[in-house]
Formats: structure tokens, sequence, C-alpha cells
């Protein structure tokens, strides 16, 4: 199985940025660990904060992997663009928030990303990650 885990813009922050928000590890430190306890499963790992990087991305991966779980930051409630690339293949896409998104500011609480995914998993810190890959392997 082949999954990718996609983090959008300001995730390469994790463990510097609002730490009472998104906690210390950083996401390099954690995907380490997640290829440790899913070592049957063959995890790649992007980000960037270039939405254009993100939907070449999805093309790039979407008619060949098992699935893609996908953090997109701020691009969730912005990025028609993103949606249209989830849209446009045929690998599956599981929506992940690391806080609660509708405990955050109103313009959180919309998402462009949800109606064509597969499912979203938010507000459980970086264990979100884990429950997206568990939906694809379970």
């Amino acid at each position: 199985m082949k999954l990718l885990i996609l983090n959008g813009p300001n995730l390469n922050l994790l463990g510097k940025r609002e730490p009472e928000i998104y906690g210390t590890e950083t996401f390099e430190q954690y995907f380490e660990n997640l290829k440790i306890k899913y070592s049957d499963v063959e995890l790649t790992y992007f980000q960037s904060n270039s939405e254009g990087a993100i939907v070449d991305k999805i093309h790039e991966v979407g008619f060949s992997y098992d699935g893609i779980v996908m953090n997109a930051g701020a691009y969730t409630h912005t990025s028609v663009a993103i949606a249209d690339a989830v849209s446009g293949v045929t690998t599956p896409v599981v929506e992940v928030h690391i806080s609660n998104t509708h405990q955050r500011e109103a313009f959180r609480h919309k998402s462009f990303l949800s109606p064509v995914c597969k499912g979203v998993i938010l507000g459980f810190g970086l264990k979100s990650y884990e429950l997206g890959i568990e939906s694809f392997i379970k």
C-alpha cells in the first residue's frame, strides 16, 4: 500500500509555531515514528507553502497511490484549485487537521475540501494523521 501524507502552508513550522495549538514536535520527527509504526505501508511525505505545488503533487500521485492523507492548512478554507485537483484524480483523499477547526475562528469553519474527500478527521492533534492512515488500511 502506498500513501502520501501531504501538508500545506505553515505546517513546516510545527514544533515552533503556536505550540499551545500544534505541540512541540516537528512533523519530520513525527513522520519518522509513523514510518516505524506503519512499516508495512509505503509512506511518503510532501509539504509545500505553495498552492500550485500542492496541486501538482496531487496530480502526480493521484492515479497511482492508494490514498492521500492531506492537511492543506489554510488552503482548506480558500482553495478551489486544490478541491478541483482532488476531484480530478482517482486516489481517495482524507482531509486531516491537528486542531478542531470548528473551535477556532469562524473562517476556519468552512472547508472547500471536505465535499470532495473520502472523510475528515480533525481535533486529535498529530494523532489525526494516524487516524487518516488507519482509514485506508482497515
